[in-house]
């Protein structure tokens, strides 16, 4: 008898550490979407530029210089995907995505002069970003430093 009460006991603990695992996986978890094969190549195409130079109001088309928009309108581009000139107005393109569900190959938006968007990076997944920085030109960051947190505005996914 002492056997079947415990066996009843292990029954319902299962049942409801099953029921409470369900609810947390499926009722709680962000959406994840995965790369593409599409997003992958728009990254490896990208880090073909790394350590190219930044220059502001680089000229759309050139590849021997960048700035973050003339960056992310170009290798777009190449997937046709047609970007806006400006960061700012880059930001108004695709789908709005939250920041816990950023993809490879969504633009993500950062207000680094203090008042409006100011610069686009692509996500490269794993908390990277692929960009052209004014200060070292193309390169790939990590989206957890204190600069690139302070400045996060939003993300758009227009491939």
């Amino acid at each position: 008898m002492r056997k079947n009460k415990f066996l009843k006991q292990i029954a319902k603990l299962t049942l409801c550490a099953a029921i409470g695992f369900s609810a947390f996986t499926l009722g709680s978890a962000a959406q994840v979407h995965a790369a593409t094969p599409q997003s992958l190549k728009l990254i490896s195409t990208g880090e073909n530029y790394l350590g190219t130079p930044y220059k502001y109001g680089a000229p759309a088309g050139v590849t021997y210089a960048f700035d973050c928009s003339s960056f992310t309108q170009f290798l777009y581009n190449a997937f046709d995907v047609s970007l806006p000139r400006t960061a700012l107005s880059q930001s108004y393109k695709g789908e709005k995505v939250p920041k816990t569900e950023l993809s490879t190959g969504d633009l993500v938006f950062f207000k680094t002069n203090g008042s409006s968007i100011s610069h686009v990076a692509i996500y490269a997944g794993n908390q990277k970003i692929l960009h052209s920085s004014s200060s070292q030109g193309v390169t790939l960051s990590s989206m957890n430093t204190s600069y690139w947190q302070k400045y996060y505005v939003t993300a758009r996914r227009v491939l």
